[in-house]
């Protein structure tokens, strides 16, 4: 089968490593059948997406919606490779799953509202309800309605692109995951994470601004507590759907 290809946006080596991992180990996938690119260490090469059975975007420690001058020319580059790939897997529906950051690249490219202040989350676990639309979405349909997720964000989808399927929201953040056309998908929530991807996490990005380096020990304690299991059916449904599609 084609191999898929992973993005990867976090330019702390452990933090890129935990994260690929937990890729590879809740999507069932094997490393021989993912290219691996993280953008933080190369510009993104020439290459076609449809390429490949599908693309899995990662989350970092940017926002979309941060002002350009706040942006390092690292963050600011690595946004432009991302969203330089977006006309082409929007207009072919290339199978895309973005994950955190990939939600804010997906719905900006699309000329939704993304932007800070409204619907972040603190970091933890938060309850997910399944949309009417997202209960008859191949990728959902089996799941249960409501469902726990880990979550960590400052900025949010305020407003739905035009035409976007709204699959989950939460009370907190109305805009969980969403779809554009058949094979475009992207989600808050981290669907490749545990607990222990987010006590690394927790560890990494203490002084990003995503909460007080203070309650690192409790935040850590508890998204430890937490039982996540239903959002990393989510990502092995996308590798087995499009990875069977493309075999």
């Amino acid at each position: 089968m084609r191999p898929f290809l992973v993005l990867q946006l976090r330019p702390e080596d452990e933090a890129a490593d935990e994260e690929f991992a937990a890729f590879l180990a809740r999507g069932g996938l094997r490393p021989e059948q993912v290219e691996r690119i993280r953008l933080d260490q190369r510009p993104i090469p020439e290459l076609s997406p449809e390429a490949y059975a599908g693309v899995i975007v990662g989350g970092g420690p940017g926002c979309v919606s941060d002002p350009a001058e706040k942006k390092s020319p690292l963050e600011a580059r690595i946004e432009a490779d991302i969203l330089s790939l977006m006309p082409a897997i929007v207009a072919r529906d290339v199978p895309f799953l973005g994950c955190c950051y990939g939600l804010g690249i997906l719905a900006h490219h699309l000329g939704g509202r993304v932007g800070q202040g409204t619907y972040g989350e603190p970091i933890g676990g938060v309850d997910c309800t399944v949309t009417e639309a997202g209960a008859r979405d191949p990728l959902l349909a089996e799941l249960p309605r409501r469902f726990r997720a880990l979550v960590g964000h400052k900025e949010a989808v305020e407003v739905l692109p035009e035409g976007a399927g709204h699959l989950v929201s939460s009370a907190p953040c109305p805009v969980q995951m969403m779809r554009a056309g058949r094979n475009v998908y992207a989600t808050q929530f981290h669907p490749e994470a545990d607990g222990e991807s987010f006590a690394t996490r927790i560890r990494i990005y203490a002084g990003r601004g995503y909460f007080d380096p203070a309650d690192a020990d409790r935040l850590t304690a508890a998204a430890r507590a937490e039982e996540i299991h239903v959002p990393e059916r989510i990502l092995s449904g996308f590798v087995a759907r499009y990875g069977a599609v493309i075999a």
